[in-house]
């Protein structure tokens, strides 16, 4: 997903869609990346959009989810009352607020002047599946996946929005994808398989307003094998079935 800086209401617009479709096709769970609803940036900058998680932006999504069957895990810049703001994925199912996450490993410059970090990590459940959550740069933090998997969690979604360097007008989309491919495969090849879980990713994509992003959506099997992965940078739409006793992963 491209999720334009600031632009909340075309931002709900697409998410929107992404649930209606997946309900028609009933999906368990989205996994949308991070501040799919804000978009990624700076909050000095877009102080208009740091929301609420009782604001009317996820009243909205609330609304819209209710009946509906799939739980959505959707990322927004949260208000922080005690200080700087939060990157947060929230758990919606059925009108409802379910689960709250909220980053724990904030990079270095400039994010680090613009956020809070998250301090918990708790497994969430959909009937019986127990997962987890992490954001973006959370992928550097083994010790929250091994934290996840001592709560029981058989999957992972990892929701993120890395910048890539460089000038926009001459963008090597390309490059950009490899790199963070290659990331991906590092870290969650071995994750996947020391812990014996599943991790499934989704990469905000395309070009915003000053910030281009590198795409990508993988699923990687508990034996660290890479199960699915888009063919490119594009932004997509992608709906998967995974059956988590015989390993296999087909698209719908």
């Amino acid at each position: 997903m491209c999720s334009e800086k600031g632009a909340i209401a075309d931002n709900f617009k697409a998410i929107s869609n992404f649930i209606i479709e997946a309900d028609k096709k009933e999906i368990d769970i989205i996994g949308l990346p991070e501040a799919s609803i804000t978009g990624y940036h700076d909050p000095t900058r877009y102080p208009q959009a740091i929301i609420d998680t009782d604001g009317p932006e996820v009243d909205a999504l609330l609304r819209l989810t209710r009946g509906k069957k799939p739980t959505v895990l959707v990322g927004l810049i949260e208000k922080n009352p005690a200080g700087k703001p939060f990157l947060t994925q929230i758990v919606v199912r059925d009108g409802e607020i379910t689960g709250i996450y909220r980053k724990r490993r904030i990079g270095g410059p400039p994010e680090k002047y613009w956020f809070s970090r998250g301090r918990e990590t708790t497994a969430f459940k959909y009937n019986t599946i127990k997962y987890g959550i992490t954001i973006c740069g959370d992928l550097v933090g083994e010790n929250i996946f091994a934290e996840y998997t001592r709560q029981g969690a058989q999957i992972v979604f990892e929701l993120a929005a890395p910048g890539l360097y460089g000038e926009q007008a001459t963008r090597d989309w390309r490059a950009g994808y490899r790199w963070w491919e290659g990331v991906c495969l590092r870290r969650f090849t071995k994750y996947a398989e020391k812990y014996g879980i599943w991790i499934a990713m989704a990469t905000q994509a395309g070009c915003t307003i000053d910030e281009d992003f590198p795409g990508g959506g993988y699923v990687f099997a508990p034996d660290g094998v890479r199960a699915y992965a888009t063919k490119d940078w594009n932004t997509c739409e992608v709906y998967l079935e995974i059956d988590m006793k015989s390993g296999s992963v087909k698209e719908i």
